[in-house]
């Protein structure tokens, strides 16, 4: 065989390995590398060439979400309406989370497996600051609202709908009108303005 068909063969693999992760996550069920292996059809040993940790796995199954979600916050950075960019941030983190199920366990983690979590990680973290500052400069937030608020407001909003169950348009339905009310208590109230 050929170095190109080895390579080509490879990235085959890994998608199916990817693949069958994303299925297993989809379904609730946690990943585990043998178990991985056995249903993409592949031996334990390429799968573990691939991915030495489950968690590792986990982060590649999240990653288009949090690279989608990293992008939109550098789009609404350039809003210049600050209320509206950080609504629409927001809105896209909330949708994420009860939509995507690689992105919660991820996100809640502390250490990551790749370095390519850690600065997505921190690229929502620096969008989500930047564009609470925004709002908060131009009085369109209640000046107590911290940066470190944001996360567990959202997870509260995407844990809610969780026990509240449903399909996956009733989730973003509920995920919205959530976090619609949430954000009615964001503004400054005439004390604080």
């Amino acid at each position: 065989m050929t170095t190109t068909s080895l390579r080509k063969d490879a990235a085959r693999n890994w998608e199916r390995i990817v693949a069958t992760a994303r299925d297993l996550v989809d379904q609730g069920i946690a990943l585990q590398l043998n178990d991985v292996a056995h249903r993409a059809g592949l031996g334990v040993a390429t799968v573990y060439r691939h991915f030495a940790t489950p968690e590792a796995l986990l982060e590649t199954v999240a990653a288009p979400c949090l690279e989608a979600l990293a992008a939109h916050g550098e789009q609404a950075l350039a809003d210049p309406d600050a209320w509206r960019a950080l609504e629409g941030f927001l809105t896209r983190v909330v949708e994420a989370q009860v939509t995507d199920a690689a992105l919660p366990p991820v996100a809640a983690t502390a250490t990551d497996a790749l370095p390519r979590t850690t600065e997505l990680k921190e690229s929502l973290a620096s969008a989500g600051t930047a564009l609470l500052d925004r709002a908060r400069a131009a009085g369109a937030v209640r000046p107590d609202l911290t940066a470190a608020d944001l996360v567990p407001l959202m997870c509260g909003v995407a844990h809610a709908v969780a026990v509240r169950g449903g399909g996956h348009a009733d989730r973003i339905d509920t995920a919205r009108r959530y976090l619609a009310i949430l954000l009615e208590g964001v503004p400054p109230t005439p004390s604080q303005a």
